[in-house]
Formats: structure tokens, sequence, C-alpha cells
């Protein structure tokens, strides 16, 4: 797999097979805690991504390695998707001493700062403030940085939201707002919760910042919006906002399906199901002539390894002692 972050815009043919090779390694890797998670070994809460994945890849493919990102409880894709080592995230998620947060933190608990990924938060919003301030920080400090906050769309809800990017207006932070907007709060529909007439980036419009809406599933565009987001707000210009518009296939919290429980219908889900990024730009690049089988099947297994090794070591890993360890740095 290419390096997952870049200073420059790839050339086209090894951004594609870039974009590709990081979705399905989400998807491989969130399927695989899927399987794992009925033995009852994993007792922290799990979100996935599954569906989502372009969105992810499509962002962190336009960061530098040294760009920071926050996330929410939905981190897995952002975390893999900007770098973050595979097998301190399954230790972590399996609560063993080695994992990323030394098993402390769990699956909404992510951090991973040699690569820029300096922390996933789960009360819903809470990363927004934190983002701006790394932001203002940078800024102040004089460092060329973009950082980037991962937030659903309802966190837009949140006063929190508000206040950051005012904040982030007025002083021109170097900071992208990434909405992934699935349209769900756990059960809640976006109907139920904002007017049918008014968008969500015309929310933060209001605030006076570029905002952009687009197909989250696809990665091209993805990239695309964020390259120019970040050029944008690495320029001095100030903060942007994106909302990307995508669909978890799965529960809200765990790794089942939930069509059944009546907040969503079978027939909506299928009709996301067929708009899967990773399928159809699987499909889309066979078609132009872009995907290489063979190196794909060879990446896929290699992939494979990486997974079970890294559930290996997280079953195999010790417990943490000593609960009043690190609580302060």
């Amino acid at each position: 797999m290419l390096s997952p972050t870049t200073t420059a815009p790839l050339p086209t043919e090894a951004l594609d097979l870039h974009l590709l090779e990081t979705m399905r390694r989400i998807r491989m890797v969130e399927e695989a805690i899927a399987d794992h998670y009925p033995a009852q070994q994993m007792r922290c809460p799990v979100h996935l991504s599954i569906g989502q994945e372009a969105s992810a890849a499509g962002t962190a493919a336009a960061l530098r390695p040294d760009d920071q990102v926050m996330s929410g409880h939905r981190s897995h894709a952002h975390y893999l998707a900007k770098g973050g080592n595979l097998a301190a995230m399954i230790a972590e998620i399996y609560g063993r001493e080695t994992g990323c947060c030394r098993g402390r933190g769990g699956s909404m608990h992510l951090v991973d700062l040699a690569a820029g990924f300096v922390g996933a938060v789960p009360i819903v919003g809470s990363t927004i403030p934190i983002a701006t301030g790394l932001a203002f920080a940078n800024r102040q400090l004089g460092r060329e940085r973009v950082t980037a906050a991962y937030l659903g769309e309802a966190a837009t809800e949140e006063g929190v939201f508000h206040e950051s990017v005012n904040f982030a207006v007025l002083h021109k932070l170097p900071v992208v707002f990434v909405c992934e907007n699935n349209l769900y709060s756990v059960y809640s529909p976006l109907r139920v919760r904002q007017p049918a007439h008014r968008a969500v980036w015309q929310v933060a419009a209001g605030h006076g910042l570029p905002s952009h809406q687009g197909d989250g599933n696809d990665p091209r565009q993805v990239y695309a919006l964020m390259h120019d987001a970040v050029e944008h707000a690495r320029s001095g210009s100030g903060p942007v906002f994106l909302e990307l518009l995508t669909y978890r296939w799965r529960e809200h919290c765990g790794v089942g399906f939930d069509n059944h429980i009546g907040y969503r219908t079978e027939a909506e889900y299928l009709e996301w199901r067929a708009r899967d990024p990773l399928e159809n730009f699987e499909q889309r690049l066979r078609t132009e002539g872009v995907l290489d089988e063979a190196r794909y099947a060879d990446f896929q297994r290699t992939t494979a390894d990486e997974i079970a090794a890294a559930f290996t070591a997280a079953q195999a890993a010790p417990f943490p002692t000593g609960l009043h360890d690190h609580v302060y740095a």
C-alpha cells in the first residue's frame, strides 16, 4: 500500500490504487472485528464504518504526514487511513497493555501521535473544539499543519460546533471540518432533527466559511474536495467545512444489522448498499483498465495476513496492571 498521506497530489493512477487499497484494508479490518466480536473477548463497544470507507480514504490521502486528525466514536477508518498502527488498534479493542492507549481506552479512544492521529473521543462534538485548539496552537507556533476534525451530522446540532467554527473563522485557523452525514443520529433520522429545507453544509456556511457538499461514497470526489480544502486552510485563508453524504450499513453501535427494528427500511439499506463505495470503485477501475488484478490480489493476501497477525498478537498480549498508572502525564 502506498504511504497513507502525501505532500502533493499523486498521479491519477497511483492515487486511484491508493484509495482502493485503503478502502479495502479498512473494510477487511472492520469485517474481522465483526467476525471476532461475538467471542466476547472484546468488551468495549465498537462503531463500524463499513459502507463509509471512501470518506476516510479520500480525506486522509489529501493530508500530509505531519497534519493532524481528531475523530469521534466511529474512528477506526480515520485512524487506519491516516496511518495508525493496526496491531496497536486491535490490541486496544481487546483491552491489552500493547494497545495504543495501553488497553485503557478501547475502540473509542484511539491515538497514534506518530501518524498524526491525535485522538478520538466518544462524546458527540467533543473533539471539534480540541481540533480547533490544535489548529490555533499550530498557527501560533508557526507550523504549516492542517487539522482535520471528523464529525457526524448530529454534531452540528451541538453548541460547541458553532462556537468552534465561529472561533476558527474569526482567527482564520487551518482546520477542515469533515462532516460524514450518514443520515442518522443513533436511531433518529435527519428529518426529525433538522428542517427539511436546510442542508447541513448551509448551517456551517452561515458562519462565513467555505462550505461544500459532496458524494461521500465517491473517493475521487472526496479527495478533490479535501485537497482543495486543505490547500485553502494551509494558505492562511481559514477553515473549510465539508459535508460528505454516506451511509453506515450496520447498527449504530455493534457489529450486527438492525434494519428489522424499524428506524430505517430494508429498501433504504439496499439502495445505499448498491452504492457501495468499495465495490463500485473496484468496478470503475476495472472498466478503466487501471486495476492490476494480480497486484490487488497480492495486496489482499498480505493484508489478510497482517490482520490475522494483529488479532493473534492482541489475544496473546497481557492485560493492563495498575489502574492508577498513566493517569497524569
